[in-house]
């Protein structure tokens, strides 16, 4: 999350709301963002609801959930989805801006 963090702006430059997805209950959930200040939105997932609608993998060897990254557009439809084998196998902002740049091209005028 503090990569995240830290091109915050950039990701509302480019009128993307970053909502993070997380197994923690509510207060537990309340409490990290509470203790770390976090810009974006926090969403607690304790049933997994949210990880098995969008196939985000479990692995208790690693212990818990694998990241995942979904970019979803205005209309809904999910236009980029990354799904990590380990906590460090997250794709580089820039990689996601240049993703977003890249959906927010209006129809016709794409390269």
């Amino acid at each position: 999350m503090a990569q995240l963090r830290q091109d915050y702006q950039k990701f509302l430059d480019r009128q993307t709301q970053i909502i993070v997805v997380g197994p923690e209950d509510d207060l537990a959930f309340a409490a990290y963002w509470n203790q770390h200040d976090l810009p974006f939105i926090g969403l607690p997932d304790p049933k997994a609801s949210v990880l098995k609608l969008y196939g985000q993998e479990v692995n208790l060897f690693k212990l818990g959930r694998m990241p995942a990254q979904v970019i979803v557009d205005r209309e809904g439809i999910a236009r980029y989805v990354h799904y990590g084998h380990s906590m460090s196998d997250i794709p580089e902002n820039l990689e996601l801006l240049d993703l977003l740049d890249e959906i927010n091209i209006p129809l016709g005028e794409h390269a």
